[in-house]
């Protein structure tokens, strides 16, 4: 008996200690904001259906030739995504020749009007699924606008830097429709992103973290 609560407590507080080492990596992670000076910077960007994607496609469109090779993450099930982006870069291709793009798919962590409990699950499925893949991709910058589909890439991206593989810059537009109140997942990433964009000036007012820039798409 006597042994069993010593290795009890000997795992109770080898637990405490990696869950504090877990915590100090993270805040480093947060708090550490600055980009490498590089002549190119490998972009992952995440569409979502509809509004989303012509959004960030918008924003793309006013970024150089630098910001390659880009990295489109969508949902399984959008279809109209694949096709606005692959005609996105198409057009891009006469302005920037040699620039290079891939599309990638993962599971979609909320479907409309899912329940909360289950969108929990389908959150967490996603992210272990993203989680190789952005490994392998090991991009500098993530660009996201408001889809669920940002919310298990970011995830996955922070984890990079938590598990020390490769700090990765997270940056947050939010769309241009959220005037007064952030989205979900804005209110989820508000925390964890490095730089968080706001349009309207209402939502810097309420949000002291974010930045306001005008109207950007």
């Amino acid at each position: 008996m006597a042994c069993a609560l010593i290795l009890a407590a000997v795992w109770g507080t080898l637990g405490g200690v990696v869950v504090v080492l877990i915590a100090l990596r993270l805040w480093v992670v947060l708090h550490s904001r600055n980009f490498v000076s590089r002549e190119s910077l490998s972009v992952l960007v995440v569409a979502g259906s509809g509004g989303h994607t012509t959004e960030i496609l918008r924003l793309l469109g006013n970024l150089s030739s630098a910001y390659s090779p880009r990295h489109y993450i969508f949902a399984d099930t959008d279809e109209m995504s694949a096709h606005k982006i692959d005609s996105f870069e198409l057009d891009r291709a006469d302005k920037y020749p040699g620039t290079m793009y891939t599309t990638h798919r993962i599971p979609r962590s909320r479907e409309v009007q899912q329940s909360w409990l289950s969108t929990v699950l389908t959150t967490l499925y996603s992210t272990l699924y993203s989680l190789p893949l952005t490994y392998k991709l090991k991009p500098d910058l993530v660009l996201c606008n408001g889809p669920g589909t940002c919310v298990p890439i970011c995830m996955s991206a922070l984890l990079l830097g938590i598990l020390g593989i490769k700090k990765v810059i997270i940056v947050y537009v939010e769309s241009i429709c959220r005037v007064e109140t952030l989205s979900l997942s804005g209110k989820i990433l508000y925390h964890l992103s490095d730089y968080f964009i706001v349009q309207w000036p209402t939502l810097r007012e309420k949000y002291p973290k974010s930045l306001y820039l005008g109207r950007i798409v």
